[in-house]
């Protein structure tokens, strides 16, 4: 019964390892990548800018000369091609100076946001509108429309601008793409990438555990040391 029972163990550990093989490779992987990365770095300070300056606006119209519908809940001024805006209640635009209501920003004036915010040593590839994405892009699961504006280089950077109201959203490169494909094998979350309660991952991580344990015993049940150790009890 006893070598039955270790046979039994044995093929199942075995299976088991070669079943959940891959998925603890890409664990290992995805944990030394990460462990050995600069967070900063991946999300892309060095192509940013360190001191931003920002402009000091005066005499700025009143919010009781704004049309707002059903009041004010949340204020915010942004700064695009050297005018003030109020970004308000989240959904609408103001120019801070006139009033006028403004609908989007233009292409040039995105360009002007990003190079704000990047360093000069980066030079401008090409410019897209981004009106929808899929699942796995890079931009998913963030307001729409936005331009992406691509640089020259070998790293591939990209940095996005909402169309909505001017704001500079963040900046992608080939280190981020890599630290986000090794975050959804980490996650097992093959769509979103930030959930941690996936299915998948929920019974990889019971495989897994049944697996280590299945080791121990089998170590147990077969080491000629517990059994010399039992013998000289008995």
């Amino acid at each position: 019964m006893k070598l039955k029972k270790a046979k039994l163990i044995r093929k199942s550990h075995r299976y088991l390892g070669l079943f959940l093989g891959v998925q603890f490779l890409f664990w290992t992987i995805s944990g030394l990548y990460f462990s050995w990365t600069d967070i900063d770095e991946i999300h892309g300070d060095q192509f940013k800018k360190e001191n931003v300056e920002k402009t000091s606006f005066q005499d700025l119209i009143s919010f009781e000369d704004l049309n707002i519908n059903n009041g004010i809940k949340s204020v915010e001024i942004i700064e695009i091609d050297q005018k003030p805006y109020y970004w308000i209640n989240n959904k609408q635009l103001f120019n801070a100076e006139n009033g006028k209501i403004k609908s989007g920003i233009s292409e040039e004036e995105a360009i002007k946001v990003a190079n704000s915010r990047i360093i000069e040593s980066l030079e401008i590839k090409e410019v897209n509108e981004l009106t929808e994405v899929g699942k796995h892009h890079e931009f998913r699961g963030r307001k729409l429309p936005v331009f992406a504006i691509s640089y020259k280089g070998k790293d591939n950077v990209t940095a996005y601008v909402s169309k909505i109201n001017g704001k500079f959203l963040g900046v992608r490169h080939d280190n981020w793409r890599v630290f986000d494909f090794l975050w959804m094998t980490h996650t097992m979350d093959f769509e979103g990438r930030d959930n941690f309660n996936t299915l998948t991952l929920r019974i990889f991580s019971l495989f897994g555990l049944f697996t280590v344990i299945s080791g121990f015993w089998l170590w147990f049940i077969s080491s000629p040391t517990i059994r010399r150790f039992k013998k000289n009890r008995n």
